[in-house]
This record gives C-alpha cells, sequence and structure tokens, in this order.
C-alpha cells in the first residue's frame, strides 16, 4: 500500500504503546512499516526537499501530534511511553485518530489554534480545520512553519527536562554568550561552585577587565516562579553590588514577579520557558538547521518593457 498520511498512523502508533512500556520512535517505525505492509522502495521514499525519508517524517509528526495532546508522553531523548490520557482513549475504541479527536484534548487546542492560525483555544475542532482547509498557500506555509516552530520549542522544553540542573545552568551560559554577552567569548562566562552562589548560578563578565558584570540565576522549575523568588535574587545582586541580573526559568513568572522587576534597580530581565526555547531556536543552540525554502514571485521590474 502507499505511505499512509500522518493521521492514519497516529491510531496503530498509540496502540503499539499499550502495553505500558517505554518505547523508541525507531521501534515503532519497525513496527508501523510491517502494520501497513510497506515495500522497501516506500521506506526509502525521500520528501521532495530530499532530506528525510517520508515515512520517517509522517511518524515523527503523528508521534508529535499524540504528545501535544498528552496521549504520549516523553520519557527521555528518543524514548517515550503512552499515558492515563492515551489508555483511556484507545478504551473508547476508536477507529481513527485525526486531528478532529485531537481537538477535544485542551493542550491540544491550544498548540494547534493559539499558536498557528490566531485562533484561540476555544474555537471548535470543526471551525479550525475547516479554517485551514481555506487558508492560502502562503498562509498555510506560514503556519506550517509556526507549527514546526511550537513542536521544536516542546521538543527542546523536554530534552532540558530529562537533563540536570548543571547542564540547565552550562545551556543558560551557553546562549546568553552566543546572543552577544560577554563579547560572544565562552571564557568570559563561568557556573559559581556548588554551596557558594548566595543565590547566584553564574557571571558574565561584559568587558575583558570585567568592570561590568551580569548575573545569572537559572531555576528549573514547573511551578511559576513568584516575587520571593526574584527578591531573593535581587538580595544576592546587592550583595555583589551588581547592576545587572538576568533570571531564567523552564517553567513561567507570576504576574507580581513582573510588577517587582519593573520597580527595582538593579535591572533584572525575566525568561520563562517559552521564552527562552525561542531564544535557543533563534541562536542556534541545541539546534540545527535541517532546510530552508525560498519563496520566490515574479520581479515585474524585470517585464518593463521601454
Amino acid at each position: 500500500m502507499a505511505i499512509p498520511d500522518y493521521q492514519t498512523i497516529m491510531l496503530p502508533l498509540l496502540q503499539g504503546t499499550a502495553d505500558g512500556k517505554t518505547h523508541t520512535a525507531r521501534e515503532l517505525r519497525d513496527t508501523l512499516a510491517a502494520h501497513f505492509e510497506l515495500t522497501p522502495e516506500e521506506l526509502d521514499e525521500m520528501l521532495p526537499s530530499g532530506t528525510q525519508k517520508t515515512f520517517v517524517n509522517r511518524v515523527g509528526w503523528a508521534k508529535t501530534y499524540l504528545s501535544q495532546a498528552r496521549l504520549l508522553k516523553n520519557i527521555s531523548r528518543g524514548n517515550f511511553t503512552i499515558t492515563k490520557r492515551g489508555r483511556q482513549l484507545l478504551g473508547w475504541s476508536v477507529e481513527r485518530i485525526d486531528m478532529r479527536v485531537l481537538m477535544q484534548y485542551p493542550e491540544f487546542r491550544a498548540f494547534r489554534t493559539a499558536k498557528s492560525s490566531g485562533g484561540t483555544a476555544e474555537d471548535s475542532a470543526e471551525e479550525v480545520v475547516t479554517a485551514h482547509e481555506k487558508e492560502t498557500p502562503e498562509a498555510t506555509l506560514e503556519n506550517a512553519y509556526k507549527q514546526i516552530q511550537e513542536a521544536l520549542s516542546s521538543e527542546l522544553m523536554d530534552q532540558i527536562n530529562s537533563r540536570t540542573p548543571k547542564f540547565f545552568e552550562r545551556l543558560v551560559l551557553k546562549l546568553l554568550v552566543k546572543m552577544g554577552y560577554g563579547g560572544a567569548q565562552e571564557s568570559s562566562a563561568s557556573m559559581t561552585g556548588a554551596g557558594s552562589d548566595e543565590g547566584i548560578d553564574g557571571v558574565i563578565n561584559e568587558d575583558q577587565l570585567g568592570l561590568d558584570i551580569v548575573y545569572l540565576q537559572a531555576k528549573r522549575w514547573e511551578n511559576p516562579v513568584g516575587r520571593p523568588e526574584i527578591q531573593k535574587f535581587v538580595g544576592a545582586l546587592h550583595g555583589k553590588r551588581a547592576r545587572k541580573g538576568v533570571f531564567l526559568t523552564t517553567s513561567t513568572f507570576t504576574s507580581e514577579a513582573h510588577d517587582y522587576v519593573r520597580s527595582i534597580e538593579p535591572r533584572v530581565v525575566l525568561i520563562d520557558g517559552r521564552r527562552l526555547t525561542q531564544l535557543m531556536m533563534d541562536f542556534d543552540v541545541g539546534v540545527s538547521t535541517e532546510n530552508q525554502y525560498a519563496v520566490k514571485r515574479i520581479d515585474t521590474d524585470f517585464f518593463l518593457e521601454d
């Protein structure tokens, strides 16, 4: 048979994890290839861009969407398992899982609508799917790009959360150096010793003599970071007589935390999980460019005649 589309792959992929064990994408691709009776030639078929095999790409997107609907959960790099919600859906004996089925879940609606098409998380599945079907090719391309970015952001956060706190501290140092702080020299950034940071996780010398220093705090949290934690960081900055600080977290900041930093000296910048992953993508930290597409238009000036 022909290579199935990613929506057709969703149900058998989820069924392949029904045993509750940890699975890898490669393992399930082999299972799915046998399920769909794909030939070696079909398995070797490439995307039009020539950058990836078509079947691998479609299985990857099926897994991504199931994960965004919280039907699958990433355990570690390349390893995932079914969730309680996923087992519940299979218990309903569904005949097919597609976008309309996934849109019943608020997390997926938020991912698919507000992040990609400018809609709201309350939009119905029918409204969203119909809207995407009526898009112009340019809008479709732009929304597809946003979907890819949003999926990558989610995957980046999964990777960060599966690593140690020390890895996270090193990551934020590397990111800020790539952003140009410290003269883009890795030697200008360092982490403080364990137990001696007094609320400071890292420092970046903005000039070679260390006359201007940025102090960092990196919190890999799940709950929102509130004003008390920011106040502790500011207290540590006062202890260093510092004028600049950056507080980064994998979660979010409360409105009280944001209000607090707007009214104080020293200057403190708050970077939450969403902004963190966006900056990682913008400055190529932990990601690489797989492909680029140039959209070209007619140059009307070229066709003007004297």
